[in-house]
């Protein structure tokens, strides 16, 4: 089953996990952050991810950098100025590895369907060794049957022991896509730095997730949702 994208056919897709497929908790983050004044709604947080995520993209902050991230964070879901410091740094603290969590429901949505089409799917993430049990009890995906979306694999960079931007790591991936021109896979992630240089490095198509359109202009291609892959099939 190939996938019609940006005027051509790819052979399947690989998605990144954080931003593209679960978010950091909003239902803890939420709660967390209004002691200092900030908007509990979970549009509101998620407007906030994102938002964050260009300004880490902006400054160009390596994968352990998440200052930028938090200080725009808690900017965007309203914390007054004078918190801000202190909020960044109480988000930064709390909004650790495991709380990557929270599914984003569209996209579970639109994996399954992909799967179930029969196109080649997989996960590549950064992550600390816990993102392919989390996603399976999730109910989003795992590697074969089960309650989720069946994907031929699930990429944890603790594991394999390389992180993108480092384009290593996607050969983890290509062993299970035999046959599979990596050109012709799509690489879906939610980070400029990481994910889209990453992909480009290892000769995949990047694709950003940008629902809020804060990369206009940008000279790579972009989606508003995991589900406008469908329009494809």
């Amino acid at each position: 089953m190939m996938i019609g994208f940006d005027g051509r056919d790819y052979a399947g897709v690989l998605f990144d996990a954080g931003g593209v497929l679960v978010l950091p908790d909003p239902t803890v983050l939420a709660p967390l952050l209004a002691t200092y004044g900030a908007d509990e709604s979970l549009e509101t947080h998620r407007r906030a991810h994102y938002a964050a995520m260009a300004a880490k993209s902006r400054s160009r902050a390596d994968e352990s950098d998440w200052d930028d991230y938090n200080r725009a964070y808690v900017e965007v879901v309203g914390v007054a100025e004078a918190d801000l410091v202190e909020a960044a740094m109480v988000l930064g603290a709390t909004r650790t590895a495991h709380l990557w969590r929270w599914t984003i429901a569209d996209s579970a949505t639109a994996l399954t369907k992909l799967a179930g089409s029969g196109a080649a799917v997989g996960v590549v993430s950064n992550a600390t060794g816990q993102i392919e049990a989390m996603l399976a009890r999730a109910g989003i995906c795992q590697v074969g049957d089960g309650p989720g979306a069946p994907v031929r694999c699930v990429i944890d960079s603790h594991v394999v022991g390389v992180a993108k931007p480092d384009p290593r790591i996607f050969d983890h991936a290509l062993v299970h896509f035999d046959g599979v021109d990596r050109s012709d896979l799509l690489y879906v992630g939610d980070s400029v730095t990481m994910d889209v240089e990453g992909a480009r490095a290892a000769g995949l198509q990047p694709v950003l997730l940008d629902p809020f359109d804060d990369h206009r202009g940008a000279d790579f291609a972009r989606i508003g949702s995991v589900g406008d892959l469908l329009s494809g099939l």
